[in-house]
């Protein structure tokens, strides 16, 4: 008998632990004293590392916890069953050793069919501790991002959605941000030679915006502006061209941090996402157009060219990529690469049509921060070099933005004549 207490006794304070209120969760706990030998938690010092803040994203098929510290931090993830054979867990929860809660960070009510809470507290002196009550879900993935540092939590439901409810909802519930709206007017119907078949929604994404500039030209050409100009017009030519309906993840010049891209599109079960982008190289004579998917980097040069994307080091690249095997099990890694060359080849044809001597600098992979986690095929276009003088000089060009986005629109108009046939 004791034997078996010795067994549960464990399972059974762990879950009391997980299971209490935030209140409590947070209050000092009065610990036996320490054996000879073991050390005990100091109260946090001025050197412990600040959870500055928790947000959350989600639709009744998905949710995405974001949640930031101050400087980079170990954490650890667990999860507790109500019973010990049951195949998912009652409760997600993150420690973070060395940290420490911030000031005004609070619990976040969910309330979605996958989460009912997150709730935060000093668990013990040095330690933070993150609790994730779960409603019902399929399976969930946790990894980090870099500069600033956030621990990321993608938890995806039992049921797939369909088109009709979930716009009503989005409607009802629009999301967080007021850059990413879905359009009230109704759509205007394709051209009869044209059936978008199962393709209901586009994401456009921007790059950059905001305090983030991207890539500046030497004549002082800011990648934020030019992508925005893009973007709104690919947003554009899409709703009337194509008759599908587009959600912008920013349509003025604001920051959107590059995980809350991502949980946009799939909030709104996007059916492809498009993240638009100026290039950029040390070498002034670099020139042409290439579009990336998410993979491991190939070469230097797209490694170097996603450490600028993400905003952070070559170091923090490699750090992603040693775990993207486990992040891309369920990624749409074909479609992707289908989507990315149709509109690279699309894009070529068309500026290079007007500006002959375009170089094609094909289709690439890359470890980009804007692409992970999304759930439907994705791509990041790099339109032109705006470190080259030649092609800075086009960026300011409207003519030049409106035939990238063009060219963008022939490439998703392309791919989705090539898988309504093979279906």
């Amino acid at each position: 008998m004791m034997q078996r207490w010795s067994k549960i006794l464990p399972f059974l304070m762990a879950l009391a632990m997980v299971a209490m209120p935030s209140s409590l969760v947070a209050a000092k706990e009065q610990a036996p004293k320490p054996k000879a030998g073991t050390a005990t938690a100091s109260a946090p010092s001025a050197a412990s590392a600040v959870v500055t803040e928790m947000r959350h994203w989600s639709n009744p098929d998905y949710t995405r916890v974001a949640i930031t510290a101050d400087r980079e931090v170990h954490y650890e993830t667990h999860q507790i069953k109500q019973h010990p054979d049951d195949a998912l867990p009652s409760r997600i929860y993150l420690d973070i050793p060395g940290a420490r809660v911030g000031p005004g960070l609070h619990d976040l009510k969910i309330a979605d069919e996958q989460l009912k809470t997150a709730r935060v507290g000093q668990y013990k002196p040095d330690v933070v501790r993150v609790v994730l009550d779960v409603d019902r879900i399929k399976e969930y993935k946790v990894f980090s991002l870099s500069d600033p540092f956030r621990i990321i939590v993608d938890v995806k439901g039992n049921r797939p959605l369909e088109f009709k409810n979930l716009t009503e909802q989005i409607h009802a519930a629009p999301v967080n941000t007021p850059e990413a709206k879905v359009p009230e007017k109704p759509l205007p119907k394709p051209p009869a030679s044209f059936k978008p078949g199962k393709i209901r929604r586009i994401v456009v994404d921007p790059g950059h915006g905001g305090h983030d500039p991207g890539a500046v030209g030497a004549g002082g050409t800011q990648e934020k502006d030019v992508v925005l100009s893009i973007g709104r017009k690919l947003a554009e030519k899409i709703r009337d061209e194509l008759g599908i309906d587009v959600v912008m993840t920013r349509s003025t010049d604001v920051f959107i941090p590059l995980e809350e891209r991502t949980a946009i599109a799939n909030k709104v079960n996007a059916d492809l996402f498009v993240s638009v982008h100026a290039n950029a190289s040390l070498n002034r004579n670099a020139s042409g157009i290439e579009t990336y998917y998410l993979n491991l980097a190939k070469t230097e040069k797209a490694a170097q060219l996603a450490a600028r994307e993400n905003g952070t080091s070559l170091e923090k690249v490699s750090l992603l990529q040693a775990i993207l095997f486990d992040l891309m099990a369920n990624y749409k890694l074909n479609d992707s690469a289908h989507l990315a060359d149709e509109v690279q080849k699309a894009l070529y044809k068309k500026i290079n049509g007007h500006y002959s001597g375009t170089r094609n600098l094909g289709v690439k992979q890359g470890p980009f921060y804007v692409l992970v986690g999304a759930t439907m095929p994705s791509i990041l276009v790099e339109t032109a070099f705006i470190s080259n003088e030649d092609e800075e000089a086009r960026l300011k060009d409207p003519a030049f933005l409106d035939r990238s986005a063009d060219g963008i629109v022939d490439g998703i108009k392309a791919y989705i004549g090539a898988i309504g046939s093979s279906r």
